[in-house]
Order: C-alpha cells, then structure tokens, then sequence
C-alpha cells in the first residue's frame, strides 16, 4: 500500500519547483536556449511584482507599496528585456497571455495602457485573437483599470477575494472589507464581456463549515465562470508564517480542510460546475479554455519581468528568487540596474533530461481531471508511460487512480501525490534550496 503522508504538502503547479532553480554557470544564450523550438504556439507570461500589500499567507514574488518612480523604472527594463527576449526568439507567435503578479492592477489606467503597448510593440503579440488572463484585487479593480483590460482583449479576470467574510479575510492577513469586495465583482461585470475568476481560501483560523459554505454562495451569486478553491499553507517568511511556531502538517487542520474541500466539490457540482483540477472549478458552458493548438504539457512558455519563469524542452529559466521583502527589493534592484544585453542570457534555471521531461508531462496531466493520455504520450516519448512509471500502479491499488485518471479520493489528495512523484534529483535540489 502507497503512503503518501499528509493530505497537504504542496501546490505543485509547475515542475520541477522553481525551488530546484541553481545558477546557470556559464549563462546560455536565449537564442540558443531556443533553436530548434517549436515557437508556434507560445504562452506570454508577464509580471507585475507589485502589491497594494501583502497578504499575510503570500510567498510570490511581489513588493507592497513599491515607490512610484521604481514602477516607471520597472515599465521601462520591461520594455528593453521584452525587445532583447524578442530578438532571441523572432518570428515566436503566441497562443495564449498572462499577466500575474504581484497585482497587474496596482499599475495605473496609464501604467497598464503603456504595458500593453510595449509588450504588443516588442513581441508582436496581438492580444485580442488569444486567450488573455489578468489577476485584479478588490481595492486596484476600478473602473478605469478594468476598462483598460477589455478594451486590450482580457478574456479573463481573477480576483483573490480569498472570503467573503471580513473577520476570516483578516485572519489570513488581508485587511479587506466585503463591501470593497462586491464593489470590485460589480466593476468586473458591468466593464465588459472577460469572463470572472474568483479565488477562494479554505482552512482559515475560525473558519466553519458554515462559513466556508457562507463564501461559496457569496460567490456565486456572481456566476463566476471560474472557480479556484486553494487550501490554506502557512509558509516561511510570510506574514502567516512569522507568527506561528511551525508550518508542518496538522492532522486536525488536515481533517478541517479536506472536510472543507469535499464539501465545496459537492456543491459546486450541485450549481453545475466542472471539476478540472483539486483547484479548479468551471462552467462548462463557458469559452475560457485555451485554443486547440497550445498544450502546456507540450507547448513553451516566455516569460517577462523580474519574477517570471520561462519554460523551453529542455530548460526552465527565470530570475533569482525570493520571499522575505529585503532579498525581494535586492532583486529587483538588480534587475532595473542590468544593461539590456543583460536579457540575452538565462540566469536561473533547471535543465530537463529526458527522464525529467516526461515526469513533467506525466505530472501536468495527471494532476488535472481529465488524467494522462497514454497513447500521446507514447506518441511523444516511444514509451508507455505505465512502464516508465510503475508508481501508477501503485496508486490504483491505493485506490487513488483507474486507469490513467486519478479519482476523487487522488484528487483531493494531489498536494501529496505531486510531491510523492517527484523524481530525487528535483527533490534533492529543492531541499538545498535557502529560503530567503
């Protein structure tokens, strides 16, 4: 029997973790990280490293209240990086776009039409055929913000509300009030036809059943198109994290979540949503999903702004990384002051082998509902993929898989098969890694 230990380990929303990431000595040239890349069908992911604040559960790469003229600065490296990244990659076309952060829309109306402008003039990219997604927070979703957005081709606004309920927005380290909330949702609807993403948190101190399921009809009473449901981690450095004593697992706190968790499935698939992911959540009626031609199992991903990752075949690059605010603000000093020849090179990264290729394909699709197509994969690798990955096996007998496809069980518990899967040499990496 497989022992996959506690419910709750870790997101593992891209692989291998940007924690496995060394310094690439020497640095390779972006044109030759590239050649021989399919770059047909790309995704563009954009970073704006900056916040109002800083939510107390949060370990992105974001400053809170950064200097107004750090902002312009930053607007401007972005511009000469986007045109030195373009140039290692011409003729790159994009299939679908992302602008996280931090918070897009800490960037004035202003701020956002000149982004927009730089990354169409640098890369080519023409935003309205493709998909495009654009993360929003209730205090920066204003009407001239939003605004911006639809008329430059957002299909897809998110917006953390994390609750509904003031008390347990505070108790996760967001000073937020419901009515700045709902003013946001209805700025989002009344801007334009981009589809609405909510996230929510569940696993909050003091959080009951009865108020988890106080947010759940909270929101949808907005007929979100999409639903993200994320279990509450208390990790190192965040504001959470610095006032507990430890961030390890808690069999009681695991047992409040999955209770939570399970709940929130089933009422989502009362209200007729579809469950993609442990996270994910859509109406199937909705248009949000990428085109055919882009699969990010298969497809390569450049990424702009400090903070960004880009993934080819081979390599997964980015940036240094951090969480603590003085090593975050030391990056990205170091980033507005590079020349622009700087951006030529990858500077942080991991380099896939072949064995490492196809865990990450097995792990992108496995973790998500509609599970592993084994004849692709054969078709892409000239193996089986049961072969290559006797583990299958196991959690079938476990009951956490039929076939390639996890069941309801294995989806409730992928923050613990992902790190279960994941080969030693990333997990030897990402446990020498120095949070900072």
């Amino acid at each position: 029997m497989v022992s996959l230990g506690p419910p709750y380990q870790g997101y593992l929303y891209a692989y291998p973790h940007k924690t496995a990431y060394r310094p690439l000595e020497p640095r390779p040239r972006l044109a030759d990280v590239w050649a021989g890349e399919d770059t047909t069908s790309l995704f563009l992911y954009t970073h704006i490293p900056y916040c109002e604040m800083r939510c107390g559960f949060c370990n992105l790469f974001t400053r809170a209240a950064p200097p107004h003229e750090q902002v312009t600065a930053y607007l401007a490296q972005l511009r000469r990086q986007a045109r030195q990244v373009a140039a290692a990659l011409p003729g790159a076309r994009y299939a679908r776009a992302a602008i996280g952060g931090g918070t897009p829309t800490y960037l004035t109306a202003p701020e956002l039409t000149e982004l927009f402008d730089l990354l169409e003039a640098a890369t080519g990219v023409d935003f309205q055929p493709v998909p495009l997604s654009v993360e929003t927070s209730p205090a920066t979703a204003t009407a001239d913000r939003l605004a911006v957005l639809n008329e430059r081709g957002a299909t897809r606004i998110s917006i953390g509300v994390q609750s509904f309920l003031d008390a347990e927005a505070h108790a996760a380290g967001r000073p937020q009030r419901r009515a700045e909330v709902e003013r946001a949702l209805d700025a989002i609807r009344a801007a334009g036809p981009a589809g609405l993403n909510i996230d929510l948190i569940y696993g909050i101190p003091g959080q009951t059943r009865a108020t988890w399921d106080e947010s759940l009809s909270a929101a949808l009473r907005w007929a979100p198109e999409e639903l993200y449901l994320y279990p509450l981690y208390v990790r190192p450095l965040t504001g959470l994290g610095r006032r507990e004593t430890a961030d390890g697992s808690d069999p009681d706190w695991d047992a409040q979540r999955l209770e939570l968790y399970r709940h929130a499935v089933s009422r989502l698939a009362a209200e007729g949503y579809e469950q993609l992911s442990m996270r994910q959540f859509r109406r199937p009626t909705t248009q949000s999903t990428p085109p055919d031609d882009y699969c990010c199992q298969d497809d390569g991903m450049v990424g702009l702004g400090c903070g960004a990752r880009s993934y080819t075949t081979a390599l997964h690059y980015s940036f240094d990384y951090a969480v603590g605010v003085r090593h975050v603000r030391g990056i990205l000093d170091d980033y507005l002051a590079r020349p622009a020849v700087d951006f030529d090179v990858a500077e942080v990264g991991f380099a896939l082998d072949a064995g490492e290729r196809r865990r990450r394909w097995l792990l992108k699709s496995l973790l998500r509902a509609e599970g592993v197509d084994a004849a692709a994969y054969a078709a892409r690798f000239g193996t089986a993929v049961d072969d290559d990955f006797p583990a299958l096996e196991s959690l079938r007998t476990a009951g956490y898989a039929e076939g390639h496809r996890l069941t309801a069980d294995g989806l409730a518990r992928s923050d613990a098969i992902g790190p279960w899967l994941i080969s030693g040499g990333v997990r030897a990496a990402m446990a020498g890694h120095v949070t900072r």
